[in-house]
C-alpha cells in the first residue's frame, strides 16, 4: 500500500481573511422564544442565582470584618492598584460618582480609606488604603477563593476551564452588543 500525496489546496481568491470570533458577524441563535419562555431555563436568571448566592456568602463569611458586598469591592480594587481616583473606582465599581462619594464616606468612617488631593491637579482626589485598610483587603482574596470554590464542588479543573471560557464568551458578546448602542446613541447625537 502506497501513501497518496496530497497536494495542498490553493486559497480561493474570493475568501475572505480569518477574522478573530469576536469580529465575525454571526446572528443570534433561537435558544429562547416568546411562546415556550422559562426563566428557570434561562442563562442570565441562573448566572443571577449564582451571583445572588455566592454574594450573600462573601458578605456572610465578611460580616465579621464589618465588611459589605457594596465596601469589599472598592476596598479590594484600591488594594490591586485597579483605580485611584473616585472617578477611576467608580468607573471599576460601575458607579456613579456621588454613589462612590457615599460609599467612600462609610469606608473613610471605618478608617480603611483616605482621600488625598493630588498636588498636580486639585481637581482630582487620590484615594489611598490605611494601614487599617490593606489589613482588611489581605482578607478578601482567602474569602473570595474560599466562597467560589465551595461553589465548584464536583467540578473538574477541565471543566472549570471549560465554564470560564462559554462565560467569557458570554461577556463578549455582552460588551459587543453594549458597544454597538452606544455606537448608534453615540452617531445619532451628531
Amino acid at each position: 500500500m502506497t501513501a497518496k500525496s496530497v497536494k495542498p489546496r490553493a486559497p480561493a481568491k474570493h475568501r475572505s481573511p480569518a477574522l478573530p470570533r469576536a469580529a465575525r458577524p454571526v446572528p443570534p441563535p433561537s435558544f429562547y422564544r416568546p411562546d415556550d419562555y422559562d426563566p428557570e431555563q434561562s442563562v442570565a436568571y441562573l448566572m443571577r442565582r449564582i451571583l445572588t448566592a455566592a454574594s450573600t456568602e462573601i458578605e456572610r463569611e465578611l460580616e465579621p470584618s464589618g465588611l459589605t458586598n457594596a465596601q469589599w469591592v472598592p476596598l479590594f480594587k484600591l488594594s490591586m492598584g485597579s483605580a485611584s481616583t473616585v472617578a477611576e473606582l467608580a468607573r471599576g465599581c460601575q458607579l456613579d460618582t456621588g454613589g462612590m462619594t457615599r460609599l467612600l464616606d462609610r469606608l473613610e468612617g471605618k478608617g480603611l480609606v483616605r482621600r488625598v488631593r493630588s498636588s498636580e491637579d486639585r481637581r482630582v482626589v487620590n484615594l489611598e488604603l490605611t494601614d487599617e485598610g490593606r489589613a482588611a483587603a489581605k482578607t478578601i482574596p482567602a474569602v473570595l477563593c474560599g466562597v467560589q470554590n465551595a461553589h465548584m464542588r464536583g467540578f473538574t479543573a477541565e471543566e472549570w476551564q471549560t465554564l470560564k471560557t462559554l462565560l467569557r464568551r458570554i461577556l463578549d458578546n455582552a460588551l459587543a452588543i453594549q458597544a454597538a448602542k452606544e455606537e448608534k446613541t453615540r452617531e445619532a447625537k451628531q
